[in-house]
């Protein structure tokens, strides 16, 4: 049974993502004073009401759903099937064969001793021919043995190919899933960034009706208002991509709404070391590759046993009967019958001695294809190495962003909330407090982009080393 063609047979290694998939833990804020930012699962006021989602359940559907895991899933059931030892040549091979004709003839038979032909117009014959064959392979080289092993080889990649889809696709529906809590934040930050704009508005026009300020500073309050409304609308458009791209992902409607449930936490305990070990032992893909070099030999050995002597047993037993119409014993057209039947065997065997030099020509390509796959597990490898160096040095500089722009949005929200209040005290101008309103909403989108980039960089990691989706002993 194929490891891998229910989703019960999988337990998720949710530990890696889902442990963290919690609320955050944030520096604590100011007194409610001052302007606040809802936490990441909190449902923007801008975004309509939907039903929760959780990580948990996207990886979960995205399991059964998606297209390109069923489709993989199919691929495997096929090589499962193929790997019997009918299939390698090691089984006899039995046929039962039956024909029955009809014929109807015009004869003309001349003799030397009587002066007139015999003639017979539409003289009817039929025959009957029945009898079962078989054919068995005891020798050809050992290739039978060579080409089930090769079949194996070709279910085992088809088996890392299966395991690779599952995790690339669990790292994509998990990736789209933190991309929809970014944008959601996004939203967030800028609905904070307009209760500041309307607070300003309504201090610049409470300052406008006692004469102290001039209708000017409500006009450009207004704007800047606008604008941000303006922002707002065009972060709604990308969080509904983001929804579209990975309902699309789960196989389900894009039209269908949801709102995540989990945040963006990331974890700091990812090891170049263990990351490098992991990717030598489970990676899927580096796992095929060596699979298609085990493939590539096999293909060689079989064109090399194609050069020994073939032999095989032979048996049957038929049945033939002939009725003829046609035939002339003097003058008189009678009609023939004739029965066959009965038992045979025998021994076959086929020697190659010369076919042109094609077998050299094959055992040549066979060679140079083995050469091909080494080549190509090397750049394989060297490909994952590359890209979980990359992924690495992500993840440090991420974090190391991460922990200063975590206190950065603390300075930035304090700065808010001073500006505010030495505004309504008359002592800032608009455009100070425009800039602080400007600089907490770049911090706030900074983080988030700078969470996410973290977390991408964790994915890949997960992912290069098999870590996302793991066989349960129980599936075994």
């Amino acid at each position: 049974m194929s490891r891998y063609r229910s989703l019960p047979l999988f337990a998720l290694l949710l530990f890696p993502l889902l442990g963290h998939a919690q609320q955050p833990v944030l520096p604590s804020r100011q007194p409610t004073t001052q302007p606040q930012s809802k936490t990441q699962t909190e449902k923007p006021e801008t975004v309509p009401n939907a039903p929760p989602l959780t990580l948990a359940e996207v990886i979960r559907l995205g399991l059964e759903n998606n297209y390109d895991i069923r489709v993989s899933r199919q691929d495997e059931r096929i090589a499962e099937n193929n790997v019997t030892r009918g299939n390698a040549g090691q089984l006899p091979v039995v046929n039962g064969n039956f024909t029955r004709t009809f014929n109807r003839n015009n004869v003309r038979q001349e003799s030397s001793s009587r002066p007139e032909a015999s003639i017979a117009n539409g003289a009817q014959s039929n025959q009957f021919n029945a009898n079962v064959a078989a054919t068995w392979t005891v020798f050809d080289g050992l290739g039978m043995f060579i080409a089930y092993d090769r079949l194996q080889a070709l279910e085992q990649q088809q088996r890392q190919l299966t395991r690779a889809t599952l995790e690339e696709t669990v790292a994509s529906i998990t990736d789209a899933y933190y991309v929809v809590v970014r944008e959601s934040g996004k939203i967030r930050s800028i609905e904070e960034a307009l209760k500041i704009g309307q607070a300003r508005i309504d201090l610049t026009q409470a300052r406008v009706d006692v004469g102290v300020s001039a209708k000017v500073e409500v006009l450009t309050a207004r704007v800047d208002y606008n604008a941000d409304r303006s922002i707002l609308i065009q972060q709604q458009e990308a969080l509904k991509t983001a929804k579209i791209n990975l309902n699309n992902l789960l196989g389900r409607s894009p039209r269908l709404d949801f709102r995540p449930a989990d945040s963006i936490v990331v974890a700091t305990d990812l090891s170049r070391e263990a990351v490098a070990q992991a990717i030598q032992q489970n990676n899927p893909r580096l796992q095929q590759a060596r699979l298609s070099t085990e493939v590539a030999t096999y293909d060689r050995k079989l064109v090399r046993a194609s050069r020994f002597p073939q032999i095989g047993l032979t048996s049957g037993y038929g049945y033939n009967r002939n009725i003829n119409g046609a035939a002339f014993f003097g003058s008189q057209l009678v009609t023939n019958t004739g029965r066959t039947y009965g038992l045979n065997y025998g021994v076959v065997a086929s020697i190659p001695i010369f076919d042109g030099f094609n077998r050299n020509r094959l055992e040549q390509n066979a060679r140079i294809t083995e050469e091909q796959r080494q080549l190509q597990l090397g750049q394989t490898q060297l490909s994952l190495e590359a890209e979980a160096e990359q992924a690495y040095a992500q993840y440090q500089n991420r974090l190391q962003l991460l922990e200063l722009e975590e206190a950065n949005i603390l300075l930035a929200r304090e700065n808010v909330a001073i500006t505010l209040e030495r505004y309504r005290l008359g002592l800032l101008t608009p455009l100070a407090l425009r800039e602080a309103q400007r600089t907490q909403l770049d911090a706030e989108v900074r983080l988030l982009d700078i969470r996410y980039q973290a977390k991408q960089a964790e994915i890949v990691l997960r992912r290069l080393s098999s870590g996302l989706v793991q066989e349960s002993p129980a599936g075994r």
